[in-house]
């Protein structure tokens, strides 16, 4: 039986060569210009013509495009600076916006030169994607960068919490904040962590209120508790009261707040200005503990009453 062989064709010969290709268009060249010179150096002169039309037009659209590109970035921060965006936000966009009108004079440029843009603008594509991929978390960070920038959660010297982190804000860029804590540390947190999280604001408005419980024994009288939690607030010097109530603060506020297993408790309830919570919290807490007692009332402690009955 005759088993057929494979002819596996020969590969190498349909390389090609590119010296042999520039040495056949040289012989083609020149055995044009030895049949036919006059029509050789027509086509030469026609094509050289054609090309300086397309160069002269890619120079006028360059120039013209850098000029549209300069008056364009101009007019934007004018316009950043009219409505007092963020230096950080407000370079940015200037930035993004050059470089975008730049690749797209570029382009311009070379498609009036008569080059096909399109594998060009194929190739940009590809590799913005492929940057994009690699540098996921970063564009993560980047896009909340730009969330905070523009909702403005918070600002540099606001006290915030966020991600467990409690501190003042030094820094916001387009990719973390700068958070110091009140122990003095420096923490960075990434903006896309940030832009997904939760954000407390304390110094977001300029009033906050103090609730302090206080717990006294069983058998006080609630009215007199009241009235003397609402005389110690008073006597603070940061709390509100009076004329300085704004809304939406109110005057200093008392009222019994549970009955518990040991204990009575009451709330002093307060407002105060933002940037004196602190000092407000701590100096009333003091107050609390040193007039109360004067006033006839004990502060109560956990304990258990038990009740032995004898059997006859």
């Amino acid at each position: 039986m005759h088993i057929p062989i494979l002819q596996i064709p020969d590969v190498t010969k349909e390389v090609i060569n590119p010296t042999d290709t520039i040495r056949k268009a040289t012989e083609n060249f020149i055995k044009d210009i030895a049949s036919d010179p006059e029509v050789v150096l027509n086509r030469i002169t026609q094509e050289l013509i054609e090309f300086g039309f397309k160069l002269l037009a890619a120079i006028a659209v360059y120039i013209i495009g850098l000029w549209l590109i300069k008056r364009i970035k101009k007019t934007l921060n004018a316009l950043l600076t009219k409505r007092k965006t963020e230096k950080t936000i407000a370079s940015f966009i200037s930035s993004l916006v050059s470089i975008l009108l730049t690749i797209t004079l570029v382009i311009f440029t070379i498609s009036a030169l008569g080059i096909n843009t399109t594998s060009i603008a194929a190739l940009l594509g590809a590799g913005a994607m492929a940057i994009g991929m690699a540098l996921s978390s970063s564009m993560e960070n980047f896009a909340g960068g730009l969330i905070i920038l523009f909702f403005k959660p918070f600002k540099a010297g606001d006290f915030i919490t966020v991600n467990g982190y409690s501190g003042t804000v030094k820094e916001v860029t387009i990719v973390n904040t700068k958070i110091i804590t009140p122990d003095n540390r420096v923490v960075i947190i990434p903006n896309g962590s940030i832009s997904n999280g939760t954000i407390d604001n304390f110094s977001n408005l300029p009033y906050r209120r103090i609730d302090i419980p206080v717990t006294v024994e069983y058998g006080s009288d609630p009215q007199k508790c009241i009235d003397a939690l609402q005389e110690i607030a008073l006597a603070n010097d940061y709390v509100l009261s009076g004329d300085e109530v704004v809304a939406p603060a109110a005057e200093p506020y008392a009222f019994l707040n549970s009955m518990n297993d040991s204990n009575v408790e009451f709330v002093i309830r307060v407002w105060v200005k933002n940037e004196s919570y602190w000092d407000a919290k701590f100096t009333l807490n003091k107050s609390i503990y040193a007039e109360l007692p004067k006033y006839g009332f004990d502060f109560a402690f956990p304990h258990m009453d038990v009740t032995m009955k004898k059997e006859s």
